[in-house]
């Protein structure tokens, strides 16, 4: 591992101050330090942001909830508004990791963990994410587990947040801070699609530090489920998972897909094609089968459009059983 230096920031702007002259933020390192130790990441300084004022979780005036960026997982997990009004996001930070992992990773941290594609993680191999113009291997090599909506000849990989799979479904807005003033970006719209650009992995400014991610009290939802289908029953990264949560009513349903794109893909289309009609068995595969008519899968990994429809459906008819 290359040798950095490391200092923890003792205020906010302390820590806006050296982000803007290049250091990295340090949460819960679970990713981060992972990528230093295999050479991917290499930075000159770490600004640990953990002992921050930034943890917790409160409700906001319209009945959702502020989550606080240095919030663990296993706190968002467990908290009692979590698992009553967005059941699908407890469910989801669960299948993410091992309780020891959730202990330490933040929620700032786990929005902006780096794919898991075997050739990003290899710097022997071409990565555009890596090095911009270098290609990528995936799209004519290893790619049974890549992204079959959304992706571009410069990148394949998926996004391996769970978290945030949930999080996109529920309208979730993240929040920051720089050293020019604070701003918000709906999570939704947080990962730019892939393009030509696929290192650029957020919206964030330069130097901008994520201090909390809203749930609107709109999108409540106690009627909502996360699944996810893995290579092996231990902790493992979605081959394809699916958050589905039902408005107040009933009436519509919020639809995310996870392990398909480059970012956690929001189901607009078939949320759409579910108001055409009644909530049943045939409605159901129309909505899933109008979302995946836009999937392009690379030769090996057509599969995930099977097990995606079969899995939307199957969530569905959980959520209104």
């Amino acid at each position: 591992m290359k040798e950095f230096a490391y200092r923890r920031a003792t205020d906010l702007r302390d820590a806006l101050i050296a982000g803007s002259t290049g250091a990295r933020y340090l949460g819960g390192g679970t990713n981060l330090v992972d990528l230093m130790k295999s050479g991917v990441e290499a930075p000159d300084r770490l600004v640990d942001v953990r002992w921050l004022p930034l943890a917790g979780i409160r409700e906001t005036p319209d009945g959702g909830l502020l989550i606080g960026a240095t919030t663990t997982n296993s706190d968002l997990a467990a908290h009692p508004g979590v698992r009553r009004r967005y059941p699908a996001l407890s469910q989801a930070v669960l299948a993410g990791a091992s309780g020891q992992l959730r202990n330490m990773a933040t929620v700032g941290g786990n929005l902006l963990q780096r794919t898991r594609c075997g050739y990003f993680a290899d710097p022997s191999y071409a990565c555009n994410k890596r090095l911009p113009g270098s290609g990528c291997p995936a799209i004519a090599g290893q790619h049974h587990n890549h992204a079959v909506l959304g992706w571009s000849p410069h990148c394949a990989a998926t996004h391996p947040s769970d978290m945030a799979v949930a999080l996109v479904a529920f309208d979730a807005i993240v929040r920051y801070e720089t050293l020019d003033g604070g701003g918000e970006i709906p999570l939704e719209e947080f990962y730019p699609p892939v393009g030509d650009t696929p290192q650029r992995e957020t919206a964030l400014p330069p130097g901008a530090l994520i201090t909390a991610v809203v749930l609107p009290g709109s999108a409540v939802s106690p009627r909502s489920r996360y699944r996810k289908v893995r290579e092996r029953a231990s902790y493992a990264f979605a081959t394809v998972s699916v958050a589905v949560g039902l408005d107040g009513d009933g009436g519509s349903a919020r639809i995310a897909l996870g392990g398909v794109a480059s970012r956690p893909w929001r189901a607009r289309t078939a949320e759409s094609s579910l108001l055409a009609g009644p909530p049943t068995a045939d409605g159901f595969r129309a909505a899933a089968d109008a979302e995946l008519s836009a999937a392009r899968p690379l030769p090996g990994n057509g599969y995930k459009v099977t097990l995606a429809r079969n899995l939307i459906v199957a969530v569905l008819e959980e959520v209104h059983a």
